[in-house]
């Protein structure tokens, strides 16, 4: 199933998707599948693997400690696409969020060739903009993946307009100024950004703000296609240390509130 086939699925449910992320590599390759395995066994309908990154401008310190430990353990591309495909085998959406440089160091058509032959649905580019990634998009075309790229408040109308008209799957609506990270409210920018996207086209659109809980995600499910979370996740199994089973067991939790929250949005 493609994640657009997921999200109409969900607005057939009358209710947003979940958006689940953790880093490949995180405890370590075999945790992070375990990890990942788990939120979708408890409700996450599409999955996000981060490909760890030296640089991770972007991230939060929550998200840069994993991708930190993930690095130090030696984790490689290599390892993000076996991620994939033992993710994608459970027949859940699976795409990698990355930084663009190591895909440019990879080669973007090599890349495409082995995400989809993995079973991948598609990539995540938060520092690539569409009017930067003619090799990108060419090579996702060839092999029908999901080109998702990022919007934000201070996006224009017009690049809110040509990057609705680039992204196939789903957008993605960072309605924080600033890195990642989960926070105690929502941001007030979120609202008004999806109403913008509505207006200029019909592809779903996932929200990532830093939600942590299914209060939280019940605001953001009200009015956005998809409520996407990281930070959240990775800090539970951060809070788990060595403990696999303890995080294992949060890791769930979290997921069935934050799946019954967008079920009540």
């Amino acid at each position: 199933m493609t994640s657009a086939d997921t999200f109409e699925k969900a607005r057939a449910e009358d209710r947003a998707a979940l958006v689940g992320y953790l880093p490949a590599g995180f405890p370590d390759v075999p945790g992070a599948i375990e990890g990942l395995r788990t939120m979708v066994d408890a409700g996450c309908d599409v999955i996000e693997i981060g490909l760890p990154y030296s640089d991770p401008v972007m991230d939060g310190p929550t998200i840069q400690a994993a991708a930190q430990q993930a690095l130090e353990a030696g984790t490689r591309t290599t390892d993000v696409l076996r991620t994939v495909e033992a993710v994608a085998a459970t027949g859940v959406p699976t795409l990698v969020m990355t930084y663009w440089n190591p895909i440019e160091r990879y080669g973007p058509d090599r890349f495409a060739a082995d995400l989809a032959s993995a079973g991948g649905a598609g990539l995540i580019t938060p520092d690539l903009v569409p009017d930067e990634a003619d090799r990108w998009v060419a090579a996702a075309d060839e092999h029908g993946l999901d080109k998702v790229f990022l919007v934000a408040p201070s996006s224009t109308d017009h690049r809110l307009t040509m990057t609705a008209q680039a992204c196939r799957g789903f957008i993605y609506a960072t309605a924080v100024m600033g890195v990642t990270g989960a926070r105690e409210s929502s941001s007030a920018l979120a609202g008004p950004l999806v109403q913008r996207l509505r207006g200029v086209t019909d592809v779903p659109v996932g929200v990532g703000l830093g939600v942590s809980n299914g209060d939280q995600a019940a605001e953001v499910a009200g009015f956005a296609d998809g409520v996407i979370v990281g930070s959240a996740f990775v800090r539970r199994l951060l809070d788990a240390g060595s403990d696999r089973a303890a995080g294992l067991a949060s890791l769930a939790a979290l997921t069935r509130d934050l799946a019954e929250g967008v079920r009540r949005g």
